[in-house]
């Protein structure tokens, strides 16, 4: 399978759920994760909780080790989300994976309820609770629909922004769906992303093609072709404090320690997955004018962002 590689499993016991976080120099940020996620599954259940350092320099993977409870994994270099996030695979024992960043926080009834929910729906493969950024504001990645090349369009032309709940316009971000209400999508974020191992096996997991953004998008859509549904869970939440490792994002950029070299691969990236993943999903299903105009639009939004 092109970007991914067979991953086994562990054979130890299987456990409820294993937490697998990626850090990449957000030390301080990882540490209240971590205190959160301990609290929240404190007596609750059997769990297993991973840290992937993927080579930080802020002293982050000598910090973590204060935790008995986790098992830490150290990448010589920074891989990546998506293969940063497979070097986990190996050691996964839980029924179900949690994959969750390291700039999150989670409530005391984060994982019960979204194992509870898993437990009573057998046909959903992939769910996510409703993930806010720290202004309280939906972090739209949790609810997301496909970018297809009309939906694309909507989003980045600045129609979607006008009729927000319109289903015609919206679709890049389901607006016209209730945040309220327990529902199906196309894609959530991998901010927080829970899925059953037997299907991430299946599916190869993390698609490594993918650097930096987009493997999620990739991952939820390999999903839905293999016949497994996606969902928004509301009912719970944790707090995101979105774009810290990248620091490209106006609302954390003052708590980033992102170096510019980093927010410039960032910015880069966000545009160079919009290609790789309309040629893997999306170029043989539209006819050669739309696949054109499409890679022009992602040319010409790649021009604005290097002006950032």
């Amino acid at each position: 399978m092109i970007g991914r590689r067979l991953l086994k499993l562990s054979k130890k016991p299987m456990k409820d759920l294993s937490i697998i976080i990626l850090n990449y120099n957000t030390k301080d940020l990882l540490l209240d994760c971590l205190r959160s996620v301990i609290q929240a599954t404190k007596n609750q259940y059997h769990y297993q909780l991973i840290v992937v350092d993927n080579a930080s320099t802020d002293g982050s993977a000598a910090a973590v080790r204060q935790f008995s409870q986790l098992k830490l994994i150290q990448s010589k270099k920074n891989l990546g989300f998506a293969a940063g996030n497979n070097l986990a695979i190996p050691y996964l024992q839980g029924r179900y994976a949690l994959f969750l960043n390291p700039d999150t926080v989670v409530f005391p009834d984060t994982f019960t309820t979204m194992i509870a929910f898993m437990n009573r729906q057998p046909a959903v493969g992939v769910a996510t609770c409703r993930v806010e950024l720290a202004d309280g504001r939906l972090d739209e990645g949790c609810h997301r629909g496909f970018p297809t090349p009309w939906n694309a369009f909507c989003h980045f032309s600045g129609l979607e922004a006008i009729f927000p709940h319109a289903k015609l316009l919206a679709g890049y971000t389901l607006g016209h769906l209730p945040l309220t209400t327990v529902h199906p999508i196309d894609a959530c974020s991998g901010s927080f992303f829970l899925i059953r191992c037997e299907l991430g096996q299946k599916l190869g997991w993390w698609d490594q093609d993918y650097f930096w953004y987009g493997e999620d998008l990739d991952f939820c859509y390999r999903v839905r072709q293999a016949g497994e549904q996606v969902y928004f869970v509301p009912t719970t939440k944790i707090i995101h404090y979105k774009g810290v490792a990248s620091g490209i994002k106006k609302h954390s950029r003052a708590i980033s320690t992102a170096s510019k070299q980093t927010r410039q691969k960032a910015l880069a990236d966000s545009v160079k997955v919009m290609r790789i993943f309309y040629q893997k999903h999306y170029r043989n299903k539209y006819p050669a004018w739309i696949n054109w105009l499409t890679m022009r639009g992602i040319d010409l939004l790649g021009m604005l962002r290097r002006s950032y």
